[in-house]
């Protein structure tokens, strides 16, 4: 049975349907060959070549796997960095005739919940603008919001890349000048919540993931550390994209 090549490699886990589209049309991607076009289809026969790279049918299936990941502050997303900093791909575990693929990025000075998986069409799915999954973010923050900032947060705030707002924002506590608060939002546009925070003359000065759609960052994963997700947790995260 055939399948659109971005969807095949996705689902071998050489990066997110999209990221694979744009392969295509840079033209790093041969079948059998010739350079590979969008609408391509192949059913593994194939000869497929990835920047002159063979990509091999693995000799036996092997299960998509996912999992947690605590993000520590410090760290990138990317695979490798030209400033030589330390990337999350160096904490995780080594995957057999598969890569991990994350599920949207936390930037450099932020922490907490970051999902990565070896399916990449989960990994399309999850990020996927249409899914609108809801992440959870602990903020503090050096300065005070009024009520009236609050509001404001809610109902939108226009950004440079146009209007954002949280679905939620509630205050925790405070501690001298600085105030904490839990946020939730629906998208990942670019430095979100710093941003929005930014528009209010708050500056974020912690900000912690502790949320991706359904699934919640456990206590008991420490930073630097991860953890597979159970098959009741698999069945959440892709019962909120079905």
């Amino acid at each position: 049975m055939s399948e659109r090549l971005q969807k095949y490699l996705a689902n071998k886990g050489l990066g997110s349907r999209r990221e694979i589209e744009k392969w295509i049309t840079e033209g790093r991607i041969s079948v059998d060959g010739e350079v590979a076009e969008l609408g391509c289809k192949v059913d593994g026969s194939e000869n497929i070549q990835v920047d002159g790279r063979l990509i091999r049918q693995p000799k036996r299936e092997t299960k998509p796997r996912t999992i947690i990941y605590h993000k520590p502050p410090g760290e990138i997303c990317t695979r490798t960095d030209p400033q030589g900093r330390k990337t999350v791909y160096h904490s995780l575990p080594k995957v057999l005739n598969a890569r991990w693929v994350s599920v949207g990025r936390l930037d450099f000075n932020t922490s907490g919940l970051l999902l990565l998986t070896t399916d990449g069409e989960l990994a399309n799915q999850l990020m996927h603008p249409s899914s609108e999954l809801q992440r959870e973010y602990a903020v503090r923050a050096f300065g005070e919001l009024s009520d009236e900032q609050l509001t404001a947060l809610k109902t939108g705030v226009e950004l440079d890349d146009g209007k954002a707002k949280f679905d939620a924002i509630d205050f925790t506590e405070g501690k001298g000048a600085n105030r904490s608060y839990v946020v939730v939002v629906s998208e990942g546009r670019n430095r979100i919540i710093r941003r929005m925070f930014e528009a209010m003359d708050c500056r974020v000065n912690r900000l912690m993931r502790v949320r991706y759609g359904p699934i919640s960052l456990p206590r008991d994963v420490r930073p630097g550390k991860y953890r597979e997700l159970t098959d009741k947790e698999m069945s959440r995260l892709r019962a909120a994209v079905a």
